[in-house]
């Protein structure tokens, strides 16, 4: 359905071009223009793009030369600015911050996350990132924001939430900092398929749209090895199954090679960090069409002010077992062409810096065009709304942002978004 009216909306632009008619005016409708747009999906550079949004969704598209604003719109000009879609974070925690000390966090409670999540959740939207997933956060704190959000009480990006990241007891998605007689344990600790799958319907029943377990240790928790396997196959493959079951995505934090294989085979549609992936766990990758989500940014942050923030060495010491193997498997992984996503593990550094991650993506392999690519139509295509968002075209949600410059030529235009729009609604002014 949503394929017939782009296509009717297409042909009514068309005829209008060519007839020399403007499309019709309806209250509320925004025509905006630029000096430039990016398609993504071709990488071609559009002069004077002209837009006719209406409802939230872009209804028509041509050029300011043949696309007339229609009689009582209202106008928006970024003469010079370049417009390209809405970016996309697939790998966020809004509830976590990075400054400040690193065992704060540990006492915060679900409503003091879930405040601390309303702040980065502006945060990141207004740095151009209008759709996110959150891949973990306690006490569902997140997606009480998400429907906050969509409700319109607050402002923030459009939010796929997991609710609890489930794993082992004991491993890299359990709480490990406090001691037996304090009972410390998270929400999403689960042994055993059965149990894993009772805490999948967990998550789902208290409003997760997305699902993430943890298949290996980690870098920030507590006595966990960060390459060693931990969820068994068995384990995952019934998370996978009752996730696609309930027709959600899932993701698997995995460092480890063994258990980004695990993970793979299990049928996960993403793999988070992959730092140790060796050939054969890429070319499984390729095989099983599972998308990467490689966060090789936040690292500078962690070795940089780390030690400033508390972090403790035995954390610091497994960032520094990572950081370079992670970004030698990423230029292997773009080189072998594994679908790529763009996913930057906001938290452990400052929300509203995600767009840094861009310009490391093109030092260590991709193009501009393609490290634009994974934060727009490749992550709409692991989210399963390529149809809607992603890129701009006639029948797509408007999802718009704007820049100054070409990022095909300098990526880091990228880093400082001077408007956007999310839905049709105009979140941040141009200067």
């Amino acid at each position: 359905m949503r394929k017939f009216r782009g296509f009717l909306n297409r042909f009514a632009a068309i005829f209008m071009v060519f007839a020399g008619f403007a499309v019709s005016a309806n209250d509320g409708d925004i025509y905006l223009s630029a000096g430039a747009m990016v398609d993504v999906t071709t990488g071609e550079i559009v002069n004077n793009p002209a837009l006719v949004i209406r409802d939230g969704r872009i209804v028509a598209m041509s050029t300011t030369d043949s696309l007339e604003a229609p009689t009582g719109s209202r106008i928006v000009a970024l003469d010079d600015h370049t417009l390209t879609p809405g970016l996309m974070d697939m790998h966020v925690h809004l509830s976590g911050d990075a400054g400040g000390s690193f065992f704060a966090g540990l006492s915060y409670s679900a409503p003091r996350q879930a405040i601390v999540a309303v702040k980065n959740a502006r945060k990141t939207l207004m740095a151009g990132f209008t759709t996110v997933r959150d891949v973990g956060a306690a006490g569902y704190s997140v997606i009480a924001v998400r429907d906050g959000i969509n409700a319109g009480d607050i402002i923030g990006p459009r939010i796929f939430a997991v609710g609890n990241a489930i794993g082992i007891t004991g491993g890299h998605c359990d709480n490990n900092f406090f001691p037996p007689e304090m009972q410390a344990s998270s929400g999403g600790a689960a042994d055993g398929p059965w149990d894993v799958r009772a805490k999948v319907r967990e998550n789902i029943k208290y409003g997760a749209n997305a699902i993430k377990v943890c298949a290996t240790g980690g870098v920030f928790s507590k006595g966990t090895k960060v390459g060693v396997q931990q969820l068994t196959l068995e384990e995952l493959k019934a998370a996978v199954a009752e996730a696609h079951l309930r027709g959600l995505t899932i993701a698997a934090h995995a460092h480890g090679t063994d258990g980004i294989k695990a993970a793979i085979v299990a049928g996960v549609d993403s793999i988070e960090h992959a730092s140790f992936a060796d050939d054969e766990a890429i070319n499984l990758a390729k095989e099983f069409g599972t998308y990467f989500s490689m966060d090789i940014y936040n690292t500078e942050y962690t070795l940089a002010f780390g030690e400033a923030n508390g972090v403790p060495e035995e954390n610091i010491n497994k960032e520094k077992q990572v950081s370079k193997a992670q970004r030698d498997s990423f230029r292997r992984a773009v080189e072998a062409g594994v679908k790529m996503v763009f996913g930057s593990d906001a938290a452990i550094y400052p929300h509203g810096d995600n767009a840094k991650q861009l310009s490391r993506m093109v030092q260590f392999g991709m193009t501009p065009l393609q490290a634009l690519q994974a934060a727009t139509i490749n992550s709409a295509t692991l989210i399963k709304m390529e149809n809607e968002i992603g890129t701009l075209q006639e029948g797509f949600i408007a999802d718009i942002i704007a820049v100054k410059g070409n990022p095909l030529d300098d990526i880091t235009a990228m880093e400082t978004v001077d408007f956007v729009m999310k839905s049709g609604e105009i979140v941040k002014s141009a200067p």
